[in-house]
């Protein structure tokens, strides 16, 4: 598309609703930090350890590996599941209605897992952990289909020059919300003596925030905006969904050529800081000797820090701009690896390397949001959207695979943290070349006013 082409549509929007969109971050991060990182895996792998395996549709499984298990498979099914559910509400006026109904599909599931418990009345406690790992499936994929439709209402509330500032305030909201509702569970582990009951109150505290907040905030005050897009005559929003998946899969290199090279990208960079963030308690508690105490104090201080790590970048990329800031936040990552392999040897310097991770982490993931919604189509953000999640999560295995694969081969993990700065160097050689400019207006996007 040529410049003159690129037309600019005015937003219409306010403050209160920039806040209520922003809110849902603050919202669904308890999920993210209580859940996913903290307490399900743990707790699901000691039922299963106490039950000897886990048998689930005529497989049995090792009691560390049923939650990992469950993890791969509500990422295999975002896979299939999320561009064609964007593609869909592209086309509808229920882009609202559709996140707020995952939303609560996934808080309730999440609230529900209180129940999962030894002595569960008829099914025992292999199908106390089946029941668990299913009710994480559909909250999990819930997830990932609400920040979906969460991510695409970016460029409805946010002028193109305002996003980056707009969508790091909605990280940084993330992770002090994620923090706050992390140090209450934690509270609760610490304070109760049946550590089992302090698990499930942890895990309902997860669902009834994400509940709680979302009706608060963002169901209140969220509007919903008409489609830009038509619905062809005699086709419905399911067929016509999965036609524009596979005309965009289609078409993206030819059209969208420069979008194509940021996902790419995005995808490889956003990989090494998964992995950092995998493999950092790991890498502490085998080469430092940290204990469980620590490591939970360091996840609490990193979720506190990265709220101003966030507000920082958003800051500096309106000045620099966003994909500047990125690069730099790309040099400081690897920069962290060569720190950890070479001069990390004592707890006080985990801290100190803590500071630096919590300042990247959520500047870095909130400035790539920001600056992919400028470089797809307007009326096509909810599908761009999906295969942006997918790129996050469908891919994120390759980094630990990269690292586990290095610690068997070296029998270090100090050694085998050095592989990970390749998805930093390659990211960096593929993000440089990225024309924004060109991107945005083969999107249709206008880039006056906007900091490249």
């Amino acid at each position: 598309m040529g410049e003159a082409l690129a037309a600019h549509r005015p937003v219409e929007t306010s403050r209160q609703e920039v806040r209520s969109w922003a809110m849902y971050d603050w919202a669904n991060s308890a999920f993210s930090t209580i859940v996913v990182t903290t307490l399900l895996g743990p707790y699901l792998s000691n039922l299963a350890q106490s039950a000897g395996s886990v048998q689930f549709l005529g497989f049995q499984f090792e009691p560390d590996a049923f939650f990992p298990t469950m993890v791969s498979a509500s990422v295999v099914l975002q896979v299939i599941f999320l561009p064609i559910l964007g593609a869909i509400a592209d086309y509808s006026r229920l882009k609202k209605r559709l996140m707020l109904f995952f939303a609560f599909i996934g808080a309730i599931a999440t609230l529900l897992l209180f129940f999962v418990t030894p002595d569960i009345a008829f099914l025992g406690t292999n199908g106390a952990v089946v029941m668990g790992g299913l009710l994480f499936v559909i909250a999990n994929l819930s997830f990932g289909a609400a920040v979906v439709l969460y991510n695409a209402f970016l460029p409805d509330i946010a002028e193109p020059m305002e996003r980056d500032q707009v969508s790091s305030y909605g990280w940084a909201l993330g992770y002090l919300g994620g923090g706050i509702a992390l140090a209450i569970a934690l509270g609760l582990f610490t304070l109760m003596e049946d550590k089992g009951l302090a698990v499930r109150l942890g895990l309902a505290l997860a669902g009834a925030w994400w509940l709680l907040f979302t009706l608060a905030f963002p169901a209140r005050h969220l509007r919903q905006r008409p489609p830009l897009k038509k619905l062809p005559p005699g086709e419905n929003y399911l067929s016509q969904g999965v036609k524009q998946i596979l005309r965009t899969l289609k078409t993206i290199h030819r059209d969208y050529p420069e979008t194509l090279k940021y996902l790419v990208a995005y995808l490889i960079y956003n990989d090494g800081i998964q992995t950092v963030i995998v493999v950092a308690t790991l890498f502490a508690a085998s080469e430092l000797g940290a204990e469980a105490d620590v490591l939970m104090i360091l996840i609490l201080m990193i979720q506190f820090i990265a709220f101003f790590g966030a507000l920082a970048f958003g800051w500096l990329a309106q000045r620099i701009g966003a994909k500047k800031s990125i690069l730099l936040s790309l040099v400081i990552w690897a920069g962290i690896v060569i720190y950890a392999y070479a001069l990390l040897h004592q707890i006080w310097q985990l801290f100190l390397l803590g500071v630096f991770v919590a300042l990247v982490m959520g500047g870095s993931q909130a400035l790539s949001r920001s600056l992919f919604s400028q470089l797809i189509p307007r009326q096509n953000e909810s599908e761009f959207f999906g295969f942006y999640e997918i790129s996050e999560r469908g891919t994120s295995w390759i980094g630990p695979l990269v690292f586990a694969a290095a610690v068997q081969f070296t029998g270090s993990s100090r050694v085998a943290i050095l592989s990970i700065i390749a998805f930093f160097i390659i990211g960096l050689a593929l993000l440089i070349p990225v024309n924004v400019r060109k991107a945005m207006l083969d999107a249709g996007n206008d880039p006056t006013g906007v900091i490249i």
